[in-house]
């Protein structure tokens, strides 16, 4: 199948689908993820999940690669992995939390801790919890369910986005966990994709050349490229344009910068260029955008 013209899984069209708790685009929950309409077909993540199984056993893969999953399993599906192959058991159960991209940045934006530690999960979408450790994720599922069901809430969202970023605190801690056990070492394409990220955290601002990354991690652009690709089934491209349009969209939304001053921060050549940038990637102009 060619990628170029395969269906997203988004939360719009999940909303339209199941009934679930959820605020605008930006997350609904699932309390019987046995009930979700799971596609038959491969598609794409266009948002994050993470989901905890609670009873039976399930089966699907990502990129290719199948899983199995089975109670106190933690299930971490990326933005950009393609999902395919669900076979569900007929007692199979659990819980979970569809994130779209652009809320998930802006939790984790400045907590290079927890960005860092979530790159693992894209090659170990499957982690099992000790049981102390699903309990603590049931309890946070329902504080922020009761959170967004609470509509009368002010503060609704940013409520839930500071539970969200407690919660992935504590799931980020599992996965370091797991990352230091000796039989979840990292290979080396691994670590030269969790490498480019951490330098891409604290240099996308003002570098944006593949080139340069390669020459930081003393690898050729060439072989950079085809390790992220590999991994993140993403290029490094793709990646950089990510964090900088990421970036642009939080400061059009909470500062109060002139758009001819964030250009200049994120050291585009000018502010056409970057108006020109802002609307090929995002389909609006940064005023457009900020006007919203």
């Amino acid at each position: 199948m060619d990628n170029s013209f395969m269906e997203s899984i988004t939360i719009a069209k999940t909303k339209e689908r199941y009934n679930g708790q959820f605020i605008d685009d930006d997350i609904i929950l699932f309390d019987e993820f046995a009930d979700v309409p799971l596609p038959n077909e491969p598609r794409r993540m266009d948002c994050i999940i993470v989901s905890l199984c609670t009873k039976g056993k399930a089966q699907y893969s990502v990129n290719t690669e199948k899983h199995l999953v089975t109670a106190n399993d933690i299930i971490i599906i990326n933005q950009g992995q393609i999902t395919d192959d669900f076979l569900l058991s007929r007692d199979f159960n659990g819980i979970g939390l569809m994130i779209s991209f652009d809320f998930f940045s802006e939790i984790v934006k400045g907590v290079h801790e927890i960005s860092s530690v979530f790159l693992f999960s894209r090659t170990h979408p499957v982690s099992t919890l000790r049981t102390e450790e699903a309990e603590v994720f049931k309890e946070y599922y329902d504080l922020i369910k009761r959170k967004i069901c609470d509509t009368s809430h002010h503060f609704r969202k940013d409520v839930v986005r500071s539970l969200l970023t407690t919660m992935l605190y504590d799931l980020g801690n599992v996965i370091y966990r797991l990352q230091q056990s000796t039989d979840t070492r990292q290979t080396r394409s691994e670590s030269i994709f969790a490498d480019f990220i951490k330098l891409l955290e604290k240099n996308f601002r003002s570098e944006r050349r593949v080139g340069w990354y390669g020459q930081q991690l003393c690898i050729t652009p060439k072989y950079l490229s085809e390790t992220v690709k590999q991994i993140s089934k993403r290029t490094p491209n793709e990646w950089i344009d990510n964090y900088v349009i990421m970036e642009i969209r939080v400061q059009l939304k909470n500062s109060t910068k002139s758009i001819k001053e964030i250009a200049t921060n994120l050291h585009f050549p000018n502010q056409s260029f970057f108006g020109k940038y802002f609307k090929e990637h995002v389909g609006m102009s940064p005023s457009e955008y900020r006007k919203q």
